[in-house]
């Protein structure tokens, strides 16, 4: 399928279904999805998309075709996974492995110990053919009529992920996948569903990254995950996005009996992000906490958030969010806390902190704190802080230029994000930020 062909109608969704050889289910459920696409507005809240002209986008793009090892890929390709590190994170650090170009994966790898306690790790085409639990959830999580990404998420979904955890087993080391958007104007819709059976354990880390174009570019993935009783599943996203790419993306979790979801969240870069990880409590005793920073620089609009949605008694979350901003970017915190009338005895937390850099940095924080009934424990917080002259002052008398001193001040700032992340993981980020600052100021 060319890419210059490839524009969204319905003889579009239609050719992409048959050449991934998929069952009659999943080719009526995208031409579904494409019908409510085109009757669902854009959002109506939140950053200016007008500039994103979703009629020039390319839908499906195959730049590289797949590989059983790394030594395969292109070159270009490969240097740019060695300065990611990911081939060595594959063997010290990383249970298994898949990386996805634009529209198509690329690589994959799993652990043969892994594999033998019958833990599933593969692509998303593959499970779709394959695995008849795929079809029970696929979208049931998040519907195509919750928003219109949503919809056009799933008429054009390509690549992505599907883990299936088997009841007791733990995977005690992260699985990752990393995605890459390489073709310019392009938009990528991976698609992960998570399936953990009861009393098993699984740590998932999503990697996302882009060259910078002229063109907008898309990425508007989707994330699905069903934690059974007593399972523990947790969501670690790094994303370093260029200035053009247009990051809308849907996450969602059911959290039944005990079970708990955590989602773990570092975003720096994208024109605008628009994300809010939900995490649905359905079953007493159920927990969720979402930790996440955003960086927005000049030009960006990061629009982020988390939901905590209580439908059980004694269910509990935990929603913490560190933003900075600096030159005129804007940051927002959207968080929402919802108690369902039969969730007595739910305990939920809100805290959002923002530091600002510079005089024309913008941010808003918009809490939603909602209960229907009163045996509840809930707190919110919110604090906005600059960076002083004199903290700078202090640490440049130390001999730290003002790039240095703004790098440590920051990874001071969003330490306890940093800290639950992989510390292999949370040196590349601090990384980011040190180079960040270091093109900020010159």
């Amino acid at each position: 399928m060319r890419p210059q062909g490839a524009r969204l109608s319905r003889e579009f969704v239609e050719r992409l279904s048959w050449e991934k050889g998929e069952p009659a289910w999943m080719r009526e459920h995208r031409l579904r999805c494409l019908a409510i696409f085109e009757k669902l507005p854009m959002p109506r809240f939140g950053p200016d998309l007008s500039a994103l002209d979703l009629a020039d986008l390319t839908y499906y793009a195959r730049p590289v075709e797949p590989v059983r090892s790394w030594e395969e890929l292109p070159e270009e390709l490969r240097r740019t996974f060695q300065a990611l590190g990911l081939p060595e994170a594959e063997q010290r650090a990383l249970a298994g492995l898949g990386a996805q170009v634009d529209s198509e994966e690329v690589y994959r790898s799993l652990l043969a110990e892994l594999r033998a306690k019958g833990v599933v790790f593969t692509s998303m085409e593959r499970a779709v053919r394959e695995f008849p639990e795929v079809r029970e959830y696929f979208m049931r999580v998040i519907p195509p009529e919750d928003n219109k990404f949503a919809a056009l998420h799933g008429a054009v979904w390509s690549g992505g992920t599907f883990i299936w955890v088997p009841e007791g087993v733990e995977v005690e080391i992260p699985l990752q996948a990393y995605y890459r958007m390489q073709t310019e104007g392009v938009g990528q819709f991976e698609h992960t569903l998570i399936l953990a059976e009861p009393g098993s354990s699984l740590h998932y880390i999503e990697g996302c990254s882009a060259p910078r174009y002229s063109r907008a570019s898309l990425h508007s993935g989707m994330v699905e995950i069903v934690a059974k009783e007593g399972a523990r599943v947790r969501f670690t996203t790094i994303q370093n996005w260029s200035r053009n790419v247009y990051n809308l993306n849907n996450k969602r979790a059911w959290a039944y009996a005990g079970a708990r979801v955590d989602w773990v969240s570092g975003s720096l870069g994208s024109r605008v992000t628009m994300l809010y990880p939900t995490t649905v409590l359905l079953g007493k005793g159920a927990a969720t906490e979402n930790l996440s920073f955003t960086f927005a620089q000049e030009g960006m609009w990061l629009d982020t958030g988390a939901r905590a949605i209580h439908r059980a008694p004694d269910t509990s979350s935990r929603l913490v969010a560190r933003s900075v901003v600096q030159g005129r970017a804007t940051s927002v915190f959207r968080g929402t806390i919802h108690v369902a009338p039969e969730a007595r005895g739910a305990k939920a937390h809100m805290e959002c902190s923002t530091l600002l850099l510079s005089p024309e940095a913008r941010t808003e924080t918009i809490p939603v704190v909602r209960a229907e009934t009163d045996e509840v424990e809930l707190g919110h917080e919110a604090t906005v802080g600059r960076v002083s002259q004199e903290q700078l002052f202090y640490l440049r008398s130390r001999g730290l230029d003002e790039a240095q001193a703004l790098s440590l001040i920051v990874n001071g700032f969003v330490s306890p994000i940093l800290k639950e992340i992989p510390w292999e993981y949370a040196l590349e980020l601090r990384r980011l930020l040190e180079m960040s600052f270091e093109k900020a100021v010159a």
